[in-house]
């Protein structure tokens, strides 16, 4: 037989056995819609990660009192007994490290905040950052309506703020220019001096949704005792400088801070790349995760793809007997059936492939990402479906291969 009569023959049986068939057609679509939309979902937040650690710049380090990922209760009870890095620390190492030739940019955050205009407010979810002027080119934020924060502002620790657009559509109507109104923040008032251009969602989280005032107004009417703790973004101008900044801090904390020689730092340098790469390692294993996940459903599919061929060789007995009498040979019954296993896996996973496709799509617009088509995801997919065809097929197609014409042909 040629391939097109294999693959018509194929789904012959497919339609002789309906309900067989579409069992495992889901069996199989399930561990691909696992293998593929995990898969997918988790490059595009990686890529999506990357994407966000270069634009931020990749000479960048983060100066902190914790570790930014932290795996047990344990390690955060220890790192939390460690001293606040304090403004007045955070400043003067600052203040050190520019000499250098460093951009350095202070910052802490509160999460969960009302803001407040005249009869209007948004919801307890807007994150309020205290910062300096240095946070919008750091972070890549762009200035859509009136100015961002300037030196004086820190300086003498004005009572303004920049808002993100979210917060701007929560709080005025369209049309409205917020800049110059007053907003309220807990029993605090702020003047609007800007309006940052819109920016989107990063892993679910709106980066529009937020309010930033000055570090040192922030500090004076926000900063809490217990988790109250200045972070210092540090980006240096090339690889080798990075080097140099990242030696040159160690030295300039442990001096601020009086770490007593042998004593172990009490703080945090992380290099922002480093971050992303253990970020992205664990993306990657939700990846695979997934991917091992799809794999057992699949092999709970070939099972009934094996259970399905060895009916359809019992069902066809005779008609196989016909064929070896005419001269059918044992190769050409093996490649059929072994074809017939493989495009019910195939026909499996291309159900699978669209709709996990679908999930990664629907789970990258969620968590904020650009949705991107998971083609290599994809491929894996239709190599594996094609493995676990050849794999649960081979029995069956064998003991096809091998039946007496004589004794098929007397098979009732």
């Amino acid at each position: 037989m040629r391939a097109v009569e294999y693959i018509a023959s194929a789904f012959d049986t497919f339609r002789s056995q309906p309900v067989r068939t579409a069992l495992t057609l889901v069996s199989i679509a399930i561990g691909i819609v696992a293998i593929v939309g995990a898969g997918g979902a988790a490059s595009a937040l990686e890529r999506s990660l990357m994407d966000e650690i270069t634009a931020s710049g990749a000479y960048t380090l983060v100066v902190q009192r914790t570790p930014s990922i932290i795996t047990s209760g344990e390690e955060w009870r220890r790192y939390m007994r460690r001293r606040p890095i304090t403004f007045a620390q955070a400043s003067q190492y600052q203040r050190l490290i520019e000499q250098s030739g460093a951009e350095a940019m202070l910052f802490s955050s509160a999460p969960a905040m009302t803001i407040r205009f005249e009869n209007q407010h948004t919801d307890p979810d807007v994150t309020l950052v205290g910062s300096d002027e240095q946070f919008f080119p750091l972070r890549n934020y762009r200035i859509g309506i009136g100015r961002a924060l300037v030196g004086d502002d820190i300086l003498h620790g004005r009572m303004v703020a920049v808002i993100g657009n979210d917060v701007r559509q929560d709080l005025f109507p369209a049309g409205t220019d917020p800049v110059g109104k007053e907003i309220q923040i807990r029993n605090q008032r702020f003047t609007v001096v800007g309006v940052m251009e819109p920016k989107g969602g990063i892993f679910g989280q709106s980066q529009d949704n937020m309010v930033i005032v000055p570090i040192s107004a922030f500090v004076r009417h926000f900063a809490d005792e217990w988790n109250y703790s200045i972070a210092i973004f540090v980006r240096a101008r090339s690889q080798e400088h990075l080097e140099h900044v990242f030696d040159e801090s160690i030295g300039i904390l442990r001096s601020i801070r009086n770490v007593r020689p042998g004593e172990e730092n009490d703080f945090e340098i992380e290099l922002l790349a480093s971050i992303a790469d253990r970020l992205g390692s664990f993306l990657r294993f939700v990846g695979l995760f997934g991917a091992f996940c799809g794999a057992i459903a699949l092999v709970a599919a070939g099972v009934g793809i094996m259970n399905i061929m060895l009916i359809s060789v019992k069902e066809r007995t005779r008609e196989i007997g016909v064929r070896k009498a005419i001269g059918a040979t044992v190769r050409s019954i093996l490649v059929q059936f072994l074809v017939e296993a493989i495009v019910l896996c195939q026909v499996g996973a291309l159900g699978g492939i669209v709709l996990g496709a679908l999930l990664g799509a629907a789970l990258s617009m969620l968590a904020g990402v650009e949705v991107t088509v998971p083609f290599g995801w994809a491929v894996v997919s239709v190599a594996l479906c094609t493995l676990v065809g050849v794999a649960f097929g081979a029995y069956p197609a064998w003991k096809a291969a091998r039946l007496s014409p004589i004794e098929a042909l007397r098979y009732e």
